[in-house]
């Protein structure tokens, strides 16, 4: 069943736009947030985590199967740095989102973190007229924050803005182990990573005091979040240009105020309803105004066809050319590649 999964995850992307597979996430993910909340009254934020991450490591290395491990001894050392970096990413920008919401409300933590997305877009910008997306975004959350109120916990402030930080080497990663691997190989060894990186802050407490039932609810929440909502944001950030998926995400905290309502009850004021609405005006604005396609092509292997490329041997000669006197060497070819390349990864989540 696991194999026959896996051909269905690659044809997703296919007939799914990039936008809903966002939109699908977004609101999965703060799902997952709302429910681990409440797990927060039987053990710390980083042990939940913690458990998550596991949890989400270990159902996707079962997914990628022996492939994994073909393409991980495929991967050059650039490629699985890569890896490393994102799954570190990953966890901080859990651990520390987890951290904020245990202190301020689910809506507002996300609202802050969102300026790391933010971050993103405006030094991705390249067409002035966006901008107006951005302002749209950067006053909804104002909204959705409050600032004036004076009534926010500085050090749950602090946590999301740290997790805003992971939040911009996230989306300027994501892409790249995109490139090398497939979604559900890139994700299942950031995961991995991630839940290596956190073991040392939540796994005492689970093995000092080992909860089934906490155990079984965290497998739960590690399909909501991370699980599902990385995979689709990996699947998605392949297809959109990063000023698209950064302002797109502005989306988040409307979906965050909406899965804190409905799931824990925290009501939204007024203001922070307009806030909601701000940011998805921005959000739908910026994605219907994209038009990208990927910007990290892939090169096909050696002795391998391209998509509408014929077979070698059906191929012409080509014919015989006088040798270039100074031809470019391969790095500077990658190099242009790697510049006009969009590093995209998504707290996250994200």
């Amino acid at each position: 069943m696991i194999r026959s999964l896996t051909p269905s995850l690659r044809r997703a992307p296919d007939r799914v736009p990039a936008p809903v597979m966002l939109l699908i996430g977004m609101f999965t993910l703060h799902t997952g947030s709302a429910l681990a909340v409440t797990a927060f009254a039987h053990a710390g934020p980083a042990t939940v985590t913690w458990l998550r991450l596991t949890w989400a490591a270990l159902l996707l290395l079962l997914l990628g199967g022996p492939s994994l491990w073909r393409a991980v001894r495929a991967a050059s050392r650039r490629e699985l740095g890569s890896v490393v970096i994102l799954g570190t990413a990953s966890a901080g920008m859990m651990l520390f989102y987890s951290e904020a919401t245990a202190r301020i409300e689910l809506g507002t933590a996300t609202s802050i973190e969102f300026l790391g997305t933010l971050v993103v877009a405006v030094a991705a910008m390249r067409r002035r007229r966006e901008l107006v997306w951005i302002v749209a975004a950067v006053v909804g959350v104002l909204c959705l924050t409050r600032p004036w109120l004076g009534e926010l916990d500085l050090v749950g402030v602090g946590f999301a803005l740290a997790g805003a930080v992971c939040v911009v080497g996230y989306i300027v990663l994501t892409q790249k182990v995109g490139a090398g691997f497939s979604p559900v190989h890139g994700l299942a060894l950031t995961m991995t990573v991630g839940a290596l990186v956190s073991a040392p802050l939540g796994a005492p407490a689970v093995f000092a005091a080992p909860d089934p039932d906490l155990i079984l609810f965290t497998l739960g929440i590690a399909l909501l979040f991370p699980m599902v909502p990385f995979l689709l944001e990996m699947m998605a950030l392949q297809r959109m240009s990063r000023t698209a998926y950064s302002t797109f995400s502005s989306m988040e905290p409307g979906a965050s105020l909406i899965m804190g309502l409905v799931v824990i009850g925290q009501s939204p004021a007024l203001v922070q309803v307009a806030g909601m609405a701000l940011v998805v005006v921005a959000g739908v604005g910026a994605t219907r105004g994209d038009s990208a396609r990927p910007v990290v092509p892939e090169e096909p292997e050696p002795g391998r066809r391209g998509p509408g490329e014929p077979d070698a041997a059906a191929r012409e000669p080509e014919p015989a050319r006088e040798p270039e006197p100074e031809p470019a060497p391969a790095g500077d070819r990658r190099a242009l590649a790697t510049a006009s390349a969009r590093s995209g990864a998504s707290s996250a989540a994200p």
